[in-house]
């Protein structure tokens, strides 16, 4: 049956959200600022034995409030993620990650170098004297080694090196590093020592930060997984390597998933269950059950296809903001590339818009890997939406999200406005692989598409 199509107001909270929560974050770096003023920060930075210590004091202050934000800004904290989407959270996470990195290399360079210049003492000699003599400083030196250690495989040219799995858990490390680079702030720090207030604000919210990644990250889960228990229902084999995976629950309704929205999935397979995934939902979700679809690679996938009917299954979320809630106007495009038809097969069945409101194009390297092909034609037949599959190589020597043969007769604006009627006035929702995506959305913007009209979420890592 065709969905009651009814106007669908503007979305406001995920702006709103985005207002508080962006300004309580510069609150925190401003109040860490004063609390450096306070202390008499701009005057000691005349002075000359003490400016560089004066200065380090300030980017030291700094850096461990980015460190705050960058925490909090993926612990998962529900309104949080709502206002901004977890793809923009993860690309602030990672801003705030080198930033607050440079600005504590900084702070160490400028303490070694400052308490150097006013003992006579070599910088090697003085840094081992700071960190056996003072306290916290032997944990602090252990927090920034691991700290290093995560900032180092976060480069790209890192990662492309790491699978996925060891690259999360080994990114885990931060929080050790986080909590033993803590506590020599508290202890020597001369806004903290001299200030009972000042030290009772530090704690206060730092414990509010791990207050929120004990709840958000590891109470919620739980208590959700354990609300919801959702097992394995069946693993079915879609088209070469991938697979979908049907699970069972109760009272699934109040999870309050919507279409384009993804979980992370713990299936307790044996070893290595322990480790997240998060796919997107490829069916709209139902009151007694759901599905991801993903494409197998490494150990993991192997894993994950080979998970038995029963199979126990831990959740989080659920995540993202690429649902119909972003729609403006009348009329919705569709566009999927590879396995990122997952979510746009979710929306095709769940979005309330109806006869030619409705057009999906689904890009493919071939035939064969259409995955779902057969549930899309029967939405589409059954709520009279338009498909358009595009099967075939890509050009060579240029970036398209055409096939190679449509790119020979097309650009790749031309080809959006012959295939799709009245595509400036419609909402576009993006998933596919970030060059795909990247070329799709810049010929979007050639035919006219307004940027607020385009809707994707990137989960490159």
């Amino acid at each position: 049956m065709t969905p009651d199509r009814f106007p669908l107001p503007r979305p406001r909270h995920g702006a709103l959200g985005r207002a508080v929560t962006g300004a309580l974050a510069c609150a925190t770096v401003l109040v860490v600022a004063a609390l450096w003023v306070s202390a008499g920060g701009p005057a000691g930075l005349d002075a000359d034995g003490t400016g560089l210590v004066t200065a380090a004091r300030l980017t030291g202050l700094v850096a461990a409030d980015l460190l705050l934000l960058q925490v909090l800004a993926m612990a998962r904290v529900p309104w949080v993620e709502r206002a901004w989407g977890q793809d923009r959270l993860a690309r602030i996470h990672r801003l705030l990650g080198f930033t607050s990195f440079w600005l504590m290399a900084a702070h160490v360079a400028l303490v070694v170098a400052g308490y150097a210049a006013s003992t006579g003492t070599g910088v090697l000699a003085q840094l081992a004297d700071l960190v056996v003599r003072y306290p916290g400083m032997l944990l602090a030196a252990a927090g920034t080694v691991l700290l290093v250690l995560v900032v180092a495989l976060s480069v790209r040219a890192a990662r492309r090196r790491v699978r996925y799995e060891n690259w999360h858990l080994l990114h885990l490390y931060a929080y050790l590093g986080v909590g033993l680079a803590l506590p020599h702030q508290l202890w020597n720090g001369a806004h903290f020592v001299t200030s009972p207030a000042a030290a009772a604000y530090w704690w206060t919210l730092w414990g509010a930060g791990a207050a929120a990644l004990l709840v958000f990250r590891v109470g919620r889960p739980l208590w959700l997984s354990r609300r919801h228990r959702l097992t394995v229902a069946e693993v079915r084999h879609e088209a070469s390597d991938v697979h979908s995976v049907y699970l069972s629950g109760r009272r699934l309704d109040r999870l309050r998933a919507r279409p384009g929205q993804f979980l992370t999935w713990r299936l307790r397979t044996g070893r290595g269950w322990s480790r997240a995934h998060p796919f997107s939902l490829s069916e709209a979700p139902r009151a007694d059950r759901l599905r991801f679809t993903f494409r197998a690679a490494g150990d993991d996938g192997a894993r994950l296809a080979g998970a038995a009917p029963g199979t126990a299954v831990l959740i989080e979320g659920p995540f993202g903001t690429l649902t119909e809630g972003r729609c403006r106007g009348e009329r919705v495009l569709l566009m999927a590339a590879g396995i990122g038809i997952t979510p746009m097969r979710a929306l095709l069945e769940g979005m309330r818009y109806a006869d030619s409101e409705l057009t999906l194009i689904y890009r493919a390297r071939s035939a064969d890997e259409l995955v779902l092909r057969d549930e899309i034609d029967a939405i589409a037949a059954e709520r009279g939406a338009q498909v358009i599959y595009l099967p075939g190589p890509p050009p060579s020597g240029r970036a398209s999200w055409l096939t190679a043969e449509l790119a020979d007769r097309y650009t790749d604006h031309e080809a959006l406005a012959d295939l799709v009627p009245e595509l400036a006035g419609r909402d576009v929702f993006l998933c596919g692989p970030p060059p795909w995506m990247a070329a799709a959305r810049a010929a979007l913007r050639a035919a006219g598409v307004p940027a607020r009209q385009v809707h994707d979420e990137r989960f490159g890592w």
